[in-house]
């Protein structure tokens, strides 16, 4: 039997801590935000990590805390925006159970991520644009890679949280008959 993990991808904005919240709630299973528990492990900021070991060291990081997540059952792991850059990643993603992509264009993106507070501290700049240029840039270049590794696309702009969760809740439960 498949495992009994969700684990949802997607740019930053896109709602995976949010949707993941819920749809953990419904299935009576734990949640897990990626990024938070990779700073907990550091005990430094996804920022500082960058920093301080530049974007290999952070991928490297963020691999291991990719592995230790992808052995917990009954979860649904809001996992970091550029995991799916290392093919590796992509791979124990695809493995660990059902994927979900959530959308949002660059200008949805860009304009949460104004209104979440803790992005700037956080979170570095992934290109020397920054701003909604870098949101385009840094999209156009991940989209192949998040739709080879989704199993489920599920776009965040004309929908409540409680609705995405929902649909992802469906889309699994018809997952698992169809993959025993």
């Amino acid at each position: 039997m498949k495992p009994q993990r969700i684990l949802l991808i997607g740019y930053r904005g896109t709602g995976k801590s949010t949707v993941g919240k819920l749809l953990a709630a419904r299935l009576g299973w734990s949640f897990v935000d990626a990024d938070d528990e990779l700073e907990r492990e550091a005990q430094q900021s996804i920022a500082a990590i960058f920093a301080s070991e530049g974007e290999a060291g952070f991928r490297d990081r963020e691999g291991k805390i990719l592995a230790q997540l992808c052995e917990r059952e009954a979860a649904v792991i809001a996992t970091g925006g550029g995991v799916i850059l290392r093919p590796e990643h992509r791979q124990r993603l695809r493995n660990a159970g059902f994927v979900v992509w959530l959308t949002a264009s660059p200008p949805v993106c860009w304009e949460r991520l104004q209104q979440d507070r803790s992005t700037n501290d956080r979170r570095p700049n992934l290109t020397s644009q920054g701003g909604l240029a870098e949101v385009e840039a840094v999209l156009a270049y991940r989209e192949p890679l998040y739709r080879e590794t989704a199993d489920l696309i599920v776009p965040t702009e004309e929908a409540s949280p409680e609705q995405i969760a929902d649909r992802i809740y469906s889309a699994y439960q018809k997952y698992r008959i169809e993959n025993p």
